[in-house]
């Protein structure tokens, strides 16, 4: 499975992501520790985001924790890059 993944270590509740892609729609999914690692070994996970069609998107954290963002083109054709920041 090929994606971008970009940790963002230790994250407070109503923290804000933006995630920037260049290129492609592409999926973006958002997900604490456990979520990800589900996500990589492909079971069942839950995520904050989906299908990007626009160049910024924006996903508030929910909670406290650790935290991941994993861009790809599952399904989808083409190339993406991608940047994330906190606001």
């Amino acid at each position: 499975m090929n994606f971008q993944h970009y940790s963002l270590n230790h994250r407070h509740k109503g923290d804000v992501v933006e995630i920037s892609l260049q290129g492609n729609a592409a999926n973006v999914r958002v997900m604490d520790d456990i979520n990800f690692h589900r996500y990589k070994s492909r079971q069942r996970y839950q995520y904050l985001g989906g299908l990007a069609t626009k160049s910024l998107t924006r996903i508030q954290i929910p909670n406290d924790g650790n935290w991941h963002v994993a861009v790809d083109l599952e399904g989808y054709r083409g190339n993406v890059r991608s940047s994330v920041r906190i606001l």
